[in-house]
């Protein structure tokens, strides 16, 4: 049997009674108070994540820049020191190995990447270093990582640090320290609300944690809130919406896909082929038009003839109605669009609607 890995923070999570599962090769919360209630709190307050397993690989040298530029879809050129963005690794067929974030720093470059894909995407960058002058640094270990997202994320942050958070854009960072550790402190977020991701080294992740939370402070938030969370902003999850097989241009990913950067990149052969041929296929938000709720694996149907599976789905807490994706022929993908959803060997039906689902969301653009 293998042994799940624990965060710094097991121990916390398990004296406020979280459920804890296992989730890519780790032993994480999914849920304390409960997933309606957990994603409320991000929504009309602020909540605290755990997400130190997710992976993080430093990129130091001359050629740094040019070399990440290879390996990304994204154009790190485009970046000034202080900037992220967000980006895909590719396959040489164009499909997505991983989603991840890019970081600019002055001296050096950081890859945050999912954390079911280190090891495979580790060797999927080392195999394309081939003698370029760079260092590559699987940081990972070391890293300590939290999300504080809501609408009151910068008031509950801000008197734990030394940083102006207001003077930080979306999808910028600054260095700072956050109840007294150093910290890269950026605002981009995977929830539609305001919020901040905090670096720090791993053994000083629980002073931070203690720090932001408590009453009147941020909510400690499972995997299953932020699962409903991301859903509704439409925001990708590797392994469901994206993977090996599906490309960017497929799942509406080709504002990060630069085509034209001067710089080739894995699988951008293949992408350009993709284009000039025409999508097959497109991953599309959908409504269920009555009852049901849609979970992943479902088949989806356009004429009675199985084309898909739900790739997300859930009963949307803001909303209040089911919502999913999932990838439809590009000729049925149209807003407005009807198909079927295999509910429990029930074909039921659901409409093709624009995403994200939610739009209220507190995220500072």
């Amino acid at each position: 049997m293998t042994t799940l890995l624990r965060t710094p923070l097991y121990d916390v999570h398990k004296a406020l009674g979280a459920k804890m599962v296992p989730f890519a090769g780790w032993e994480m919360p999914v849920q304390y108070a409960g997933i309606l209630a957990e994603h409320r709190a991000v929504r009309e307050g602020a909540g605290i994540f755990d997400v130190c397993h997710m992976g993080e690989f430093e990129v130091t040298g001359p050629d740094r820049n040019a070399f990440v530029n290879r390996i990304i879809t994204n154009d790190v050129a485009a970046l000034e020191p202080g900037q992220v963005q967000y980006a895909a690794l590719l396959n040489q067929q164009g499909g997505i190995v991983d989603d991840c974030t890019v970081y600019r720093f002055e001296d050096k470059i950081m890859l945050v990447v999912n954390a079911s894909g280190i090891e495979k995407d580790w060797d999927h960058i080392v195999a394309q270093k081939k003698g370029v002058n760079v260092r590559l640094r699987n940081i990972s270990e070391e890293v300590g990582l939290l999300a504080l997202q809501g609408p009151r994320a910068e008031a509950i942050l801000q008197p734990h640090t030394d940083t102006i958070l207001r003077d930080i854009g979306y999808y910028h960072f600054a260095v700072g320290r956050v109840a007294g550790a150093g910290c890269f402190i950026s605002r981009t977020g995977y929830t539609g609300e305001d919020g901040f991701e905090l670096y720090c080294r791993s053994p000083d992740v629980r002073a931070i944690w203690d720090a932001l939370t408590g009453p009147g402070k941020a909510e400690p938030i499972g995997l299953g809130a932020r699962d409903t969370l991301r859903l509704e902003v439409g925001y990708a999850l590797y392994g469901n919406d994206i993977d090996e097989t599906t490309t960017p241009l497929e799942a509406g990913l080709g504002w990060i896909t630069k085509l034209d950067k001067g710089a080739p990149f894995m699988g951008e052969a293949a992408l350009k082929a993709q284009k000039l041929e025409g999508l097959g296929r497109r991953l599309v938000g959908f409504r269920m038009v009555g009852k049901g709720i849609p979970r992943h694996g479902m088949p989806t149907l356009v004429d009675g003839v199985p084309v898909d599976i739900v790739r997300s789905g859930t009963m949307s807490p803001s909303l209040g109605y089911a919502v999913g994706t999932t990838y439809l022929p590009t000729s049925r993908a149209a807003v407005g669009s009807r198909f079927h959803v295999d509910i429990r060997g029930e074909q039921l039906e659901a409409e093709v609607v624009r995403r994200p689902f939610y739009t209220k969301g507190s995220v500072k653009r």
